[in-house]
């Protein structure tokens, strides 16, 4: 089975991670817009169009299924990248809710999802939460994150700072969903910053269990192949891959 994954940058190699650790597809072919990443600070139409020209780079290639790793591109661009492809499109907002579903969570504990500003202003997120009965949600909007993972900061002063600087008047949540494709590279100083205490749900793990209830996968022999794909600078995003995937 060959899949392709969508990202507006290297954020969804997180997600990579996870598929490759899962052993269930022969072939992933990776795309990143880097020539126009971040996704999460522009307007709907444009992350559509984006989003759409993505789909017309993966039609040259035969995929089974496409990944939108990117939570922007989820929230905005989901059911028109469905309607214009051949092979189904999944988005990594529902597979987050339904990971964290699987947690066990009270409805009444406190839930903190950060992600860029455009997927918390979709309020995808909070709504399908809010449907499922969950009663106390933080939305907060944490971009400033996405350009220090760009950077290698997953760790340190820097992003201490704006940890400080997002949470200060957060009470520690019972889990986060970390709605960016970033994120999980900052989940150590996550953890250490709120005590160790939240569960942290992560695009990748839960695209996994996703596809585990939808798909049925079976685990293969082999190794997965990775092919990586830019709009720009497509050797310094295999060098990210090298250090982030080992």
């Amino acid at each position: 089975m060959k899949i392709g994954v969508f990202d507006s940058g290297a954020g969804g190699l997180s997600v990579v991670k996870s598929l490759i650790e899962s052993r269930f597809f022969d072939e992933i072919i990776y795309y990143g817009d880097t020539a126009r990443v971040p996704y999460g600070i522009k307007d709907k139409n444009t992350i559509i169009r984006y989003s759409l020209e993505a789909l017309e780079f993966f039609n040259n290639f035969d995929i089974d299924l496409l990944i939108t790793a990117c939570n922007t591109v989820s929230a905005y661009a989901l059911d028109e990248m469905n309607q214009r492809s051949n092979y189904p499109v999944v988005g990594v907002i529902d597979s987050g809710v339904l990971a964290l579903q699987n947690r066990n969570i009270r409805k009444d504990e406190p839930i903190l999802i950060i992600a860029t500003r455009a997927t918390i202003n979709s309020n995808r997120y909070q709504y399908a939460l809010q449907t499922l009965g969950y009663k106390n949600i933080t939305a907060i909007q944490t971009g400033l994150f996405v350009p220090l993972v760009e950077e290698g900061l997953f760790d340190g002063e820097i992003i201490e700072a704006t940890m400080r600087y997002y949470f200060k008047d957060i009470t520690i949540p019972k889990a986060i969903i970390l709605g960016c494709t970033h994120f999980p590279l900052i989940s150590n100083s996550l953890k250490r910053y709120f005590h160790q205490y939240p569960t942290l749900i992560h695009s990748g793990e839960a695209i996994v269990e996703y596809l585990k209830k939808h798909y049925n996968p079976s685990q293969i022999q082999n190794e997965t192949k990775l092919k990586i794909f830019a709009s720009d600078n497509v050797s310094g995003l295999r060098e990210i891959a090298t250090k982030w995937l080992g």
